[in-house]
């Protein structure tokens, strides 16, 4: 167990004292827009790209894992939004609320806490689910917005709207173009790789610390009746729905498994918020979503981690 805190508190740590520091200090959160830039176009590409650069292209194909975690997220996502169109609320609203249920902290925490946790095995199937998962709601969440009435372009404007969000998104587009090194068996030189070594390095900690200064520099929101009905959707019911269809899909290899499983386990991502801002729905909630998810999550995860670790957790049922 002190290995898995060891693993595991740096990265809350980091999110905490983010959070700390927006709470101590009150730096308008413009002043975060270099570091976001950074991060969004410049790290954590560079983290995709070697992640997946070196990863062999057969294990690339995997398409009944990609069906695999896509439909575990797609059950979580429609869970969540059922819980909130019960409790009458909107589309919209709802939308953000299966979205708090089903898209985890894949891209800030995910792959620094998988290899951590998992070792250099778990590339690949981290890589597949940020690039197939991100794409699935993100190409779902404007979708929705438009049937909703939330978002005022048509529905064909929404649809290339969308379609370039995603093929110009940084992040598929540096798995793209890995997938095609890895295909190519393309090797950069000593300088370059250096350079990318030093930006994947500087990936995981400025998220993570910008994720708690963001979070931080908010007001400490109403708990409102869904957020803790749909926070233990993500924390809980994800990952044991991941195992439970992989299993039924499978065999897959242990390493895949428990990297579906730890992706499937992580808090509401920060997304969840800023896309609650753009349409302007569901703020106060989604701001309690992505704030109380990490809190509990340093139970739930770090609980997920020691079953990993420890070998309590079957690789299938």
């Amino acid at each position: 167990m002190i290995d898995v805190l060891n693993l595991a508190l740096p990265y809350f740590g980091l999110i905490f004292l983010g959070y700390a520091c927006g709470r101590v200090k009150r730096i308008p959160d413009t002043g975060l827009a270099w570091m976001n830039f950074f991060i969004v176009y410049v790290a954590l590409p560079c983290l995709f790209y070697r992640i997946v650069a070196k990863t062999p292209l057969e294990e690339l194909a995997n398409v009944s894992f990609v069906l695999g975690t896509m439909l575990s997220t797609i059950i979580a996502f429609t869970l969540a939004f059922a819980v909130a169109m019960v409790g009458r609320r909107t589309m919209p609203q709802a939308t953000i609320a299966g979205l708090a249920g089903g898209y985890g902290n894949i891209g800030y925490m995910g792959p620094g806490l998988a290899l951590a946790t998992l070792g250099a095995e778990s590339a690949a199937p981290v890589a597949l689910i940020f690039c197939f998962d991100s794409i699935l709601l993100f190409s779902l969440v404007p979708l929705l917005m438009a049937i909703g009435g939330s978002d005022r372009r048509g529905f064909w404007s929404s649809a290339v709207h969308v379609a370039r969000s995603i093929v110009l998104h940084p992040f598929i587009v540096a798995t793209v173009l890995g997938v095609l090194s890895a295909a190519a068996r393309f090797q950069p030189t000593v300088a370059l790789d250096q350079l990318m070594q030093f930006l994947q390095n500087a990936a995981a900690p400025c998220a993570l610390f910008v994720l708690g200064v963001t979070v931080g520099l908010r007001p400490f929101p109403k708990l409102h009746w869904d957020v803790p009905t749909i926070v233990p959707i993500k924390l809980v019911l994800h990952p044991v729905i991941v195992f439970f269809v992989l299993s039924w899909l499978g065999p897959f290899s242990a390493s895949w498994t428990y990297a579906a499983v730890l992706m499937a386990a992580l808090p509401p991502a920060l997304n969840v918020f800023i896309l609650s801002r753009q349409y302007d729905v569901w703020v106060e909630e989604a701001s309690g979503s992505v704030l109380i998810g990490t809190m509990v999550s340093v139970v739930t995860l770090t609980g997920v981690m020691w079953m990993i670790k420890a070998g309590v957790l079957p690789t299938s049922f």
